[in-house]
């Protein structure tokens, strides 16, 4: 009777796979030195998908269902094992479960920002971070390229290697967009669609379907953001450069009367800072009183303007221009007409 247990423990008559919930994505039966019995029964799960392979070459592949093992049943390896009838014997075959239910929540970011060309902006530096959701969709596929010959694959071994996918191709999914950073802000849900057609050929070739993508956030580093708060406050005075001025001295007037109060070390170059702003402002006040004058008065506001003037406004429109408030165009318009004072 005990010979008789120790010989049925030699064959195999089920084989199937319970998962645990714990992600993993491959998990090869284990056989011990067993060998399968012919006629064996094959149960595939929903959400799973079963791969025999010989020798190290991957043949029949199995969907959801229950299925009888024969030479019917395993056309490809019968012909690698060269069978020309029913097999009656046993045989020895690596048999792998893959779960192809959705892979949830896995979450992708920026750890830097990444240099984008930007229509409004010229060139900036931006952060971005969401979520995705895959499955395996190819399981022959995933085993010759990722999963192998191991026992088993979870899916936290690859979450490296598919968010650096992502992050390899949100350049080319923001150019393929065509938005600006504005509207790619303002519109994730069409960044996180041009996303995925970018990624999923890469996913595909690997055995994977990419079933979503999300963009939850879309942001700058804090510098920029700053200089996009003055782009805004320009708009928001029409983009004349005389209320421009005044809206930035009425920002610096805050700041400036923080400091005289608390007596602190930077008054001075606050002090500075709002002298050269409202000198800014006063010139340009000047410009625009005198493109409404005719000639003669032109010439007469001219005469007062003072060379260092000219300069400390020309170095304040070079500063504007560096950060992108200014296009090249306005800036040597305003520095011709700058310089004509000099004369």
């Amino acid at each position: 009777m005990a010979l008789m247990d120790f010989i049925k423990k030699q064959f195999i008559d089920i084989l199937q796979w319970t998962e645990d919930g714990d992600g993993t994505l491959a998990w090869r039966f284990p056989m011990a030195g067993m060998e399968i019995q012919n006629g064996a029964a094959l149960v595939v799960r929903e959400s799973q998908m079963a791969v025999f392979v010989n020798e190290g070459q991957v043949a029949d592949v199995f969907g959801p269902g229950t299925y009888k093992l024969t030479t019917q049943t395993l056309p490809v390896l019968t012909y690698l094992k060269h069978w020309d009838k029913l097999f009656q014997s046993p045989f020895k075959s690596d048999v792998y479960f893959f779960s192809t239910r959705q892979q949830v929540d896995q979450k992708w970011g920026t750890p830097q920002p990444i240099t984008i060309r930007d229509k409004d902006f010229g060139a900036v530096r931006l952060r971005a971070f969401g979520n995705y959701a895959y499955r395996v969709a190819d399981p022959k596929l995933f085993h010759t390229e990722i999963s192998g010959t191991r026992e088993s694959y979870p899916a936290a071994d690859l979450e490296g290697q598919l968010r650096g996918m992502v992050l390899q191709n949100i350049s080319n999914a923001i150019a393929g967009s065509g938005l600006p950073f504005l509207d790619l802000a303002a519109n994730q849900v069409m960044f996180a669609d041009a996303l995925r057609k970018e990624l999923a050929p890469a996913f595909e070739k690997i055995g994977l379907k990419l079933e979503a993508m999300t963009v939850q956030n879309v942001s700058l580093p804090e510098e920029l953001q700053k200089v996009l708060d003055q782009k805004i406050g320009m708009g928001m005075v029409g983009g004349d450069m005389g209320r421009f001025m005044q809206y930035q001295t009425a920002q610096a007037i805050p700041k400036f009367a923080e400091g005289a109060g608390t007596g602190g070390g930077g008054v001075a170059g606050d002090a500075m800072g709002l002298g050269a702003g409202v000198a800014l402002g006063q010139v340009l006040a000047q410009n625009l009183q005198q493109g409404l004058q005719g000639g003669a008065a032109q010439q007469a506001a001219a005469v007062g303007v003072r060379p260092e003037e000219v300069m400390a406004t020309l170095e304040k429109l070079g500063d504007l221009k560096a950060k992108g408030i200014l296009t090249q165009e306005e800036f040597d318009a305003k520095k011709a007409e700058l310089l004509k004072k000099l004369v």
